[in-house]
């Protein structure tokens, strides 16, 4: 094969996968005509590749006129890479950009009832510092990481009520506080359940959009300063945003939605 040829082969890879890409939850089926809207190829090279694609199983075409829906081969391909996906692993380079920039110990939690576990830990590198350690767990309804995952859930008023039983917590505050944190993208708390720590968070989601839980970032007030406060929230965001990629979450859908 020569160079031209093996150059030729792999355009008609990237644009094979242009076209599976193309189809989203809220485009299930799409037309030629439609899909000539949003891949960049002529009419005959994008039959010959919808036909390539059909023809091993990636795509299906149903009705009359023609339309193209995905098919089992893809199935298959996300059945795999759902039972290969692992949390831990997924977020360990998350976990590590967060702690060399900040330099501060941070932190995995997932959700489990009415608490939250932590499966994941980088613990600061400096003499003054705060850290759990993996499987510490915690009242869902108390610290920053726990609220984070509770802005974003679709908890009830009963069950809000429910997580605050046994505390000191008032739930219109609560309540208020949660719809604070939705709004700025990011909790935090100041002392509130180790004197002298502050901690940020935000959550992080799933394939089908539900908050999966959440990454935190411990320090000293002395540290995280309300400046230091807002730039770490922005790193976490951004690894945040990361991570929901690698779950399968599609930020770009549930903006459109």
């Amino acid at each position: 094969m020569t160079t031209a040829e093996k150059s030729d082969n792999v355009r008609a890879v990237g644009r094979a996968l242009e076209i599976l890409l193309a189809f989203r939850e809220d485009a299930p089926d799409l037309s030629a005509s439609e899909l000539l809207k949003r891949v960049d190829l002529s009419r005959p090279t994008l039959y010959r590749l919808l036909y390539t694609l059909e023809e091993h199983g990636f795509l299906v075409s149903v009705g009359d006129p023609q339309r193209f829906r995905l098919g089992p081969s893809v199935a298959r391909l996300a059945h795999v890479w759902k039972g290969s996906l692992d949390l831990k692993t997924l977020a360990e380079p998350v976990l590590r950009r967060l702690w060399e920039a900040t330099e501060e110990t941070v932190a995995l939690f997932v959700p489990q009832g009415n608490l939250r576990l932590c499966v994941a830990e980088l613990a600061s590198p400096q003499p003054l510092a705060f850290k759990r350690g993996v499987g510490y767990t915690e009242r869902i309804a108390r610290g920053a990481t726990g609220r984070a995952i509770l802005a974003f859930s679709n908890s009830t008023p009963d069950q809000l009520r429910a997580y605050l039983q046994g505390t000191d917590v008032d739930p219109k505050e609560f309540e208020a506080e949660l719809a604070a944190t939705r709004a700025r993208g990011y909790s935090t708390s100041h002392s509130e359940l180790i004197s002298g720590a502050v901690a940020v968070a935000v959550p992080f989601f799933d394939r089908e959009g539900q908050v999966a839980g959440s990454l935190g970032v411990f320090g000293p007030q002395v540290r995280l300063n309300p400046a230091r406060v807002k730039e770490t929230a922005q790193l976490l965001k951004d690894e945040g945003g990361r991570l929901s990629e690698a779950l399968g979450f599609d930020s770009a859908l549930k903006q459109r939605a």
